[in-house]
């Protein structure tokens, strides 16, 4: 059975592990190798396991720990070509490090896992959410950082079994804060982040296009709270006459796992 467990999720960095139980994939690695080895270990995997990592983007928070792991670990690294230059450029990745550029493919398969990419707006070289398909016929898409929903991620998230969603900030919370004003307008902008309220909008129409189940991701740790993200969520879901199995992923630790 496939699954997603998020191994810690928030502003303070990102890592996704996506199993089928034979094809293992990481999405980012915004925190130390060392954190990363441990959240896995934990888990029974290790980093021989892993078929692949996918990058989003190059943020920090995304991407700290592949250095120190690339050296170590022969795992080839997807992603968008701007957001691999820039890791390539920057020397984020040790030269040997195995670089496969996504652009210039509609879909690809690593391992038993298919994976489509998506553009995502985010105020980075490049950003992108994934979709991901099963075997057993099951679908998952992610998207961390996005300043909007614009139609071509909707159409990719849409029918997914699972979705893992950003509800980065409550509006409230960030105009009352101490973020300076241009910072404040630059996560509210369509190149930013993703409010509660809008990941909230969100849930609604992907719960009527048949997903089931949903993790609330990339919480600001100034910004938001846990549970204000998911009683946002819950009540928009209320308002509207649907029901959806949410959950919010923990900033420092792993997540439950979620079967897809």
């Amino acid at each position: 059975m496939a699954k997603m467990v998020t191994l810690y999720s928030g502003s303070s960095g990102n890592s996704t592990l996506i199993s089928d139980g034979d094809t293992a994939l990481l999405v980012d690695m915004g925190r130390s190798c060392r954190n990363t080895l441990e959240s896995l270990y934990a888990m029974g995997v290790s980093a021989g396991d892993l078929n692949a990592i996918l990058v989003t983007h190059e943020h920090t928070d995304h991407v700290s720990g592949l250095m120190t792991f690339l050296k170590h670990y022969d795992v080839p690294v997807f992603g968008a070509s701007k957001t691999l230059a820039y890791l390539r450029r920057n020397r984020l990745v040790p030269d040997k490090a195995e670089l496969n550029e996504t652009d210039w493919l509609d879909g690809f398969e690593i391992g038993n896992v298919g994976v489509n990419w998506f553009e995502t707006s985010h105020d980075s070289e490049a950003c992108v959410g994934y979709r991901f398909t099963f075997g057993s016929g099951g679908t998952l898409g992610l998207a961390t950082d996005l300043g909007c929903v614009s139609e071509e991620v909707f159409e990719a998230l849409c029918g997914c079994d699972v979705v893992a969603l950003e509800s980065n900030y409550d509006v409230t919370k960030l105009m009352t804060g101490r973020y300076p004003y241009f910072l404040k307008n630059r996560i509210r902008s369509t190149a930013g982040h993703l409010s509660n309220d809008e990941c909230a909008a969100t849930a609604v129409r992907l719960a009527a296009s048949g997903t089931s189940r949903m993790v609330l991701m990339h919480l600001s740790r100034e910004n938001n709270e846990p549970e204000l993200a998911l009683t946002t969520c819950l009540a928009c879901l209320e308002d509207n006459g649907t029901e959806l199995d949410v959950r919010v992923a923990p900033r420092y630790e792993a997540g439950e796992p979620i079967e897809v």
